[in-house]
């Protein structure tokens, strides 16, 4: 590789990492010979692999909870339903490998925490919005939360049309 890699580089390519082979596979080594460069690139962007794996998480986070919400947000449709077709219908590879990732590190299972509250929040947030009670609208956005980490670290696939039939069943149930 000829051109000067970014730390936006090093940390798409140890998401693809993380993805593919889980975070064990977060290290300088293998990632620069993926890259085609010296870990010397990899240290120039990162004080250490801690700093590495920091990033990480933070780009996980902006993945998997802030840009939802302001794509949700932006959304000309109903924000509940736009969130449920959109989180429901991704690919959820790299969430279950962060989820596997915070089985083991502390740092991880701090991100895990923290994006957990982020969702809920939001969740709750837009239940509220919907005319439920602060009370009613926590219970039913932690039920939605464990419907929807029961589906993504299932990692069955479910047909469109089905996945359709049930978000619409979803959507009915926490807003009953």
């Amino acid at each position: 590789m000829t051109e000067q890699l970014s730390a936006d580089d090093w940390i798409n390519q140890g998401l693809r990492a993380l993805t593919k082979s889980g975070f064990t596979a977060l290290k300088a080594d293998p990632l620069a010979k993926t890259m085609g460069v010296s870990r010397g690139s990899f240290y120039w962007h990162f004080a250490d692999l801690g700093a590495f794996h920091a990033a990480i998480l933070k780009r996980w986070r902006e993945i998997a909870a802030e840009q939802i919400i302001a794509d949700v947000e932006a959304d000309n449709d109903e924000p509940l339903k736009a969130l449920l077709r959109r989180t429901f219908g991704a690919r959820l590879d790299l969430e279950r490998a962060v989820r596997n990732w915070a089985a083991f590190d502390a740092a991880a299972q701090g991100a895990v925490r923290a994006i957990d509250r982020r969702r809920l929040d939001y969740v709750e947030t837009l239940l509220e919005r919907r005319g439920l009670t602060p009370a009613m609208a926590q219970a039913r956005a932690q039920i939605l939360y464990w419907t929807f980490l029961g589906f993504a670290l299932s990692g069955a696939p479910v047909p469109a049309p089905r996945l359709q039939v049930l978000l619409d069943e979803i959507l009915r149930m926490v807003s009953a």
